[in-house]
């Protein structure tokens, strides 16, 4: 590897290809050239696997008040009613936005004209949620690549991860009175060289952190690279206690992460228990159209309870018809692995989805960092406070991420910037002990599956933390001694990420939302955010 980076320099960089980066760049680069940074191939985001659909008021028995107290009831107390307010009167502008770009949503029939599908989610009183058949993440990044291909003001860094921040006092080696984020550096991982990208604005958009935990529907992707890096730097950090699980994913030796969308329990199907037995009833009102939390939590307690390895998902209720028009995808994959969800039960299991904190920003996307900006999921806009209201989070990466290209347009204003402190190899070699990497990531997720999953307590918490910390300063060493690969940057932001959920779970003496404490099972009468600050140096 070079000892010293070439620098790179744009007006915006983006890193991340989700739906939010990939939106971010397209507003932004009216103003400017973008550069879009991705570590694996454009599409590889949490946003391609997204089956459910976008929430938004679209129907004439909907309301916007509804759909905000939907949001706020799931967010247990935790949530920025304002924020809350911008995301669902912003629905029906960013289902709009998305057409125009050329998503194709399923509608009530084959006319181009006639009102959307609308299906319906665990919390939500009303059917909003539009979508394409099972695939409305994999239809919307296929249009915004297709539109992001076609700008010549917007620069594709494939296959490049990023590894740090810049900071501007840092890289000018000088002390600034209020620090500035000016770029990141970032490995070309198929090279080996690392670069110097540096921008005026910063957008991160890099995804949640599902990869933290031993199971998850998240691609391999999401090992919470925005989070760590913006914490590395000295960006405050909300609410990483709240991870939300999915609460039926599939258990299935053939197949991987693939989740079977909360939409089929809105049509009409059930869980039960191994034997047979329906069990939600009793755990909330609404059964099992309970939101996430609170089904996911039922899940594991009967399993735990019974010694069982999954429990069942029955949408033989459904009708076969309806299964093969609304679930195409779902129907088909499943049967092609000998499932078939007409005539069979789903076994499945929850897993870690998704994570409700994340950078701390304002209402237009701006970190406590100059210079730095976040959007998606690894952003904490407050919209979802202690849990996340079903397909929420699609409509969070419209709203949010436009409003953050707005204001960084607005303040974007020309850095100069001399590098005094490139990145440097200093003395790191190539390791020959790659075993070192893949023995601690599947340490990390399995003491954070194990101690930091659905059901926590003090002393759960307390062993994760101390074996974190180990795991970190082995880390730590390995990073200084040998040069930087994808794995090794993948793996030392899951275990700032794991560190901050813990430490962040720690803070939170009751249970709430998605943070569930046994020796903390009451709710406070104040809702309290988290937040953590890191010490830069």
């Amino acid at each position: 590897m070079e000892k010293h980076s070439p620098v790179f320099e744009f007006d915006f960089l983006v890193i991340g290809s989700g739906m939010a980066g990939l939106i971010f760049a397209l507003d932004a680069c009216r103003k400017g050239r973008v550069a879009i940074i991705t570590k694996r191939e454009l599409g590889d985001s949490n946003t391609q696997y997204a089956q459910g659909g976008i929430a938004a008021v679209t129907s004439t028995d909907d309301t916007f008040d509804l759909h905000v107290q939907d949001t706020l009831k799931a967010g247990a107390g935790l949530c920025r009613e304002e924020a809350v307010r911008m995301l669902v009167e912003g629905g029906p502008g960013a289902i709009e936005f998305l057409t125009d770009l050329g998503t194709r949503f399923t509608r009530a029939d084959a006319s181009p004209t006639s009102p959307l599908d609308l299906h319906r989610e665990g919390g939500h009183s009303k059917r909003r949620v539009v979508h394409t058949e099972d695939l409305t993440g994999q239809e919307i990044e296929r249009a915004l690549i297709q539109c992001v291909r076609g700008e010549e003001r917007i620069s594709l860094f494939e296959y490049h991860t990023a590894i740090d921040l810049v900071l501007q006092s840092k890289i000018e080696g000088k002390t600034r009175e209020k620090e500035r984020v000016a770029g990141a550096f970032v490995l070309d991982s198929k090279v080996g060289l690392v670069k110097t990208f540096l921008a005026p604005a910063t957008f991160l958009a890099a995804g949640g952190c599902g990869k933290v935990y031993l199971y998850t529907s998240n691609p391999d992707v999401a090992s919470g690279d925005g989070i760590a890096m913006a914490y590395r730097a000295g960006a405050r950090i909300a609410n990483m206690e709240f991870m939300q699980f999915h609460p039926t994913c599939l258990y299935h030796p053939g197949l991987k992460s693939f989740l079977i969308t909360e939409a089929v329990r809105g049509e009409g199907a059930a869980l039960r228990l191994i034997g047979g037995a329906r069990f939600m009833e009793k755990y909330h009102p609404m059964a099992d159209l309970a939101p996430r939390d609170v089904v996911a939590r039922a899940i594991d307690t009967e399993m735990k309870k019974r010694g069982d390895e999954f429990v069942y998902l029955d949408a033989t209720r459904i009708g076969a018809e309806k299964v093969k028009e609304k679930f195409p995808n779902i129907f088909r994959t499943l049967q092609a692995n000998g499932v078939d969800m007409t005539k069979d039960l789903i076994p499945v299991v929850p897993a870690a989805h998704y994570i409700c904190g994340g950078i701390d920003v304002d209402l237009w996307g701006r970190s406590s960092l100059s210079g730095l900006y976040a959007g998606g999921e690894n952003a904490c806009t407050g919209v979802h406070g202690a849990n996340r209201l079903a397909s929420n989070s699609l409509l969070e990466a419209v709203v949010f991420s436009r409003r953050a290209a707005q204001k960084a347009i607005e303040e974007w204003e020309p850095v100069r910037v001399k590098v005094a402190r490139p990145w440097s190899a200093g003395n790191a070699v190539d390791s020959d002990e790659q075993v070192v990497i893949t023995q601690n990531w599947d340490e990390v997720r399995r003491v954070m599956w194990n101690y930091v999953g659905i059901l926590r307590s003090n002393k759960r918490l307390m062993r994760a933390q101390r074996r974190v910390k180990l795991f970190k300063d082995e880390i730590k060493e390995y990073y200084r001694d040998f040069n930087v690969t994808s794995d090794l940057i993948e793996l030392r932001n899951i275990a700032t990420c794991a560190d901050l959920i813990i430490e962040s779970a720690m803070q939170r003496h009751e249970s709430r939302g998605l943070h569930h404490n046994m020796d903390f099972p009451q709710m406070d009468a104040a809702p309290k955010e988290t937040f953590i600050l890191s010490k830069v140096g």
